[in-house]
């Protein structure tokens, strides 16, 4: 396979190398929160062809970002590597950094619930909580529950149980409430809030007001 370098001996430049092309970073985006199978990437990344995904899939094991996997069940799926997963703060990063970019809302844009795993502990990175708090999220196509502790935020994809204090609403809402872009009394026109509305509060920025 021919790889394309910019011929920099730079971190930056390097890094690019290995993880710039068009798609690469949503891969590592989609593997963050744990393996998927190729038809499950095909699915998730909407709009890209397969034998693109394919190709980009090569290149970032070649690289050492994905691996492939046996799954539970048979059949091959897709992992970061150790050295892949460590691009969690780097996506973090950009996700913070959105945040202009993300005001203006959604219009005609694709939305994956799954994206919230990624952005929520990205919008609420340094908030901790001497007292655990636990909430849970559900948004159309997921349920998730968010924690704060006094190591920060954590997100469990579809837990096996449910907490007591629970926000149904639009990802537009919570992502908000996570950025502190808006108040809960803002939120409540398009989420409901079923219990105690201070664990909201703890966990979510924009609760607060």
């Amino acid at each position: 396979m021919t790889t394309r370098s910019y011929g920099q001996f730079c971190g930056l430049a390097r890094a690019l190398d290995a993880v710039g092309d068009r798609w690469n970073l949503l891969i590592v985006r989609e593997l963050l929160p744990g393996p998927m199978r190729y038809g499950e990437l095909v699915a998730a990344l909407g709009g890209i062809a397969t034998n693109l995904l394919a190709d980009r899939l090569r290149s970032l094991e070649s690289a050492g970002v994905v691996e492939r996997r046996l799954g539970e069940t048979g059949g091959v799926t897709y992992a970061l590597t150790p050295w892949g997963g460590e691009l969690r703060e780097a996506i973090e990063a950009l996700v913070r950094w959105s945040t202009p970019l993300m005001v203006t809302g959604r219009d005609d844009d694709s939305f994956q619930p799954r994206w919230l795993a990624v952005a929520l502990p990205a919008l609420l990175n340094g908030r901790t909580s001497k007292t655990p708090a636990e909430l849970g999220i559900d948004v159309p196509g997921l349920f998730m529950t968010l924690r704060i502790d006094k190591d920060g935020p954590h997100v469990t994809l579809a837990p096996d149980r449910r907490p007591a204090t629970i926000l149904e609403g639009q990802p537009e809402v919570v992502l908000g409430l996570a950025a502190g872009a808006i108040t809960i009394d803002q939120a409540l026109s398009g989420a409901t809030v079923h219990g105690d509305r201070q664990v909201l509060a703890t966990v979510l920025p924009g609760a607060q007001a």
